[in-house]
C-alpha cells in the first residue's frame, strides 16, 4: 500500500478484543486496532496511526451502533486524542472482565498451545471502579504542570481527572509549578497517608533528544529508567503498607502493588499454592520488600529456608528490616538472571513476579535445572505471561492451575497467577 491512511475516517464492524485495549476491525483488506469500541459495534473510526504494515491504529470517533455492554466512559480524559489511563472506561466492569479473558484465553492458546477457560476475578476494593488505586506516576510538560502522557505520545494533557486514584491524591498539585520534565511519583499508603516526590528529570542523550522514531524512544526509555534524585515534597517519602498483619516500609518510589486489594489476594493464592512444609527451601524471585517471601517463611518454618532475589537493593534493605523476626529468609540483591547459580540451598517451590517482560527462557531454564517440584508465576501481561508458559512446558512442567484478576478495572490491563507442577 503506498498511500497513507492517517486521518481517514472508515465505517467499520468490531470484532474480538485485542491485547493492547483495542478491538480488531478489517476495512479493504486491512486489520485496524480500534480503541474506544466493543466488540459487535458499528463505528466511524478515524485512523491514528498508519505505518504502511498489514494493520493501522484507529479510534472509535462516533458509535453507530452501540454494544449493551457500553456505559458513559467514567474517565474524562481516555477518549480519542486523550489520555491513554483507561482504555475500558465506556464498558462494564463486567463487560471490561469478559474481555480480558478472552485476551488471557486467545494468548494461551496462540503461544502456549493451551485451550484454557479464564475466568477474571474481582478484586476486594475495586466498588464501582474508582479510587482503587493506591500510587500513579504523573508526567510534568514544559510549563511545569502535572498531568498524564496521550496515547502513544510524549505529549501531555494536564487535566488530573483519571478517576482511578482518589482526587484528595492529586489536591493543590496543579496549582504548582514543578520542574519541567520532572515526574511526581503520588503514594496513598496503607495508613492513608499522602506522600508525594518530584523525581528529577531524566537526562537524555544529545544523541537521543535529536534521534525519531523508535530509536529517540528508546533512548527517552533508557534515561528513564536510571536512578534519579527525588525530593519528598508531601510526606515522608516513606510509605508504609499492610499484608497479612504485617507492615512494610519502603521508599514510595519503590515497587508495591497498584490496587489495594492486590497484595494480599496475591498473597494467599501464592500461600496456598506453593503449600510449602516445615524444611523446605524455598526462592522468591524478583522479590521486592519481601512479601511472597514472608509467606513462604511460614510454611517453610524455622527449619526451612527461602531466598529473596531482588535487583533494587533499597527494596532488599527495607524486606531485610520488615522480616527481621525471620531469620529464615535471606535476601540477595542481584539480578535474578544472574543470582541462581550463587544459590546454594536446595529448592522445592519457587514463586516469581518478574516486570512486565516476563522470566524469559534463561531464568526459566536455570530454575528448571533446579529441579523444583511447583513453581508459582504472577504475570501482569497476558502475552509474556503466555510465552513463560511455554517456556515452563518446554521446560518439564504443567499449568495445573490459573487464576486472573482485575488488577487494574477501567483498563486493558490484567494480572495472572499460574501454578506449575514438575512431570
Amino acid at each position: 500500500m503506498s498511500e497513507s491512511w492517517s486521518g481517514l475516517l472508515v465505517e467499520v464492524e468490531l470484532g474480538a478484543p485485542g491485547h493492547g485495549g483495542f478491538c480488531v476491525a478489517r476495512h479493504d483488506g486491512r486489520v485496524m486496532f480500534v480503541r474506544h469500541g466493543l466488540p459487535g459495534e458499528r463505528v466511524l473510526a478515524k485512523v491514528t496511526e498508519d505505518r504502511g504494515k498489514s494493520f493501522c491504529r484507529a479510534d472509535a470517533v462516533e458509535i453507530l451502533t452501540p454494544s449493551k455492554d457500553r456505559v458513559e466512559a467514567v474517565c474524562p480524559i481516555s477518549g480519542p486524542g486523550g489520555s491513554g489511563c483507561c482504555d475500558y472506561s465506556h464498558a462494564s466492569l463486567e463487560a471490561g472482565r469478559a474481555m480480558k479473558a478472552s485476551v488471557v484465553a486467545e494468548q494461551l492458546r496462540r503461544v502456549a498451545g493451551i485451550e484454557r477457560e479464564v475466568l477474571v476475578e474481582e478484586l476486594p476494593g475495586t466498588g464501582d471502579g474508582r479510587g482503587w488505586r493506591t500510587r500513579v506516576r504523573l508526567a510534568v510538560d514544559a510549563g511545569g504542570r502535572p498531568g498524564f502522557h496521550r496515547y502513544r505520545s510524549s505529549s501531555i494533557l494536564t487535566e488530573l481527572g483519571c478517576p482511578q486514584m482518589d482526587s484528595l491524591a492529586y489536591e493543590g498539585l496543579s496549582d504548582t509549578r514543578w520542574r519541567a520534565g520532572s515526574e511526581l511519583q503520588v503514594v496513598m499508603d496503607g495508613s492513608g497517608e499522602r506522600h508525594v516526590v518530584e523525581i528529577a528529570p531524566a537526562q537524555v542523550s544529545d544523541t537521543g533528544r535529536r534521534s525519531p522514531g523508535r530509536r529517540g524512544a528508546s533512548a527517552r526509555r533508557a534515561a528513564s529508567s536510571r536512578t534519579r534524585p527525588e525530593k519528598a515534597v508531601i510526606g515522608s517519602g516513606r510509605v508504609t503498607e499492610y499484608v497479612s498483619n504485617r507492615s512494610w516500609t519502603l521508599d514510595a518510589t519503590g515497587f508495591w502493588q497498584a490496587h489495594r486489594g492486590a497484595a494480599q489476594m496475591y498473597t494467599d493464592v501464592v500461600t496456598e499454592w506453593a503449600d510449602a512444609s516445615p524444611g523446605e527451601g524455598a526462592w522468591d524471585l524478583y522479590g521486592g520488600v519481601g512479601v511472597f517471601a514472608a509467606a513462604l517463611a511460614a510454611g517453610v518454618g524455622s527449619d526451612g529456608h527461602v531466598s529473596s532475589v531482588e535487583f533494587s537493593r533499597r527494596a532488599a534493605e527495607d524486606g531485610r528490616s520488615a522480616l527481621v523476626d525471620l531469620p529464615q529468609v535471606s535476601f540477595v540483591p542481584g539480578r535474578v538472571e544472574r543470582s541462581l547459580e550463587a544459590l546454594a540451598q536446595p529448592v522445592s517451590v519457587a514463586v516469581l513476579d518478574p516486570p512486565r517482560a516476563g522470566a524469559g527462557r534463561g531464568v526459566i531454564d536455570a530454575l528448571a535445572v533446579r529441579r523444583p517440584r511447583s513453581v508459582v508465576h504472577v504475570g501482569c501481561d497476558p502475552a509474556s505471561f503466555a510465552r513463560d508458559v511455554s517456556l515452563y512446558r518446554a521446560a518439564g512442567y504443567e499449568l495445573t492451575d490459573i487464576r486472573a484478576f482485575d488488577a487494574f478495572p477501567l483498563t486493558s490491563h490484567v494480572e495472572c497467577i499460574g501454578r506449575f507442577v514438575r512431570r
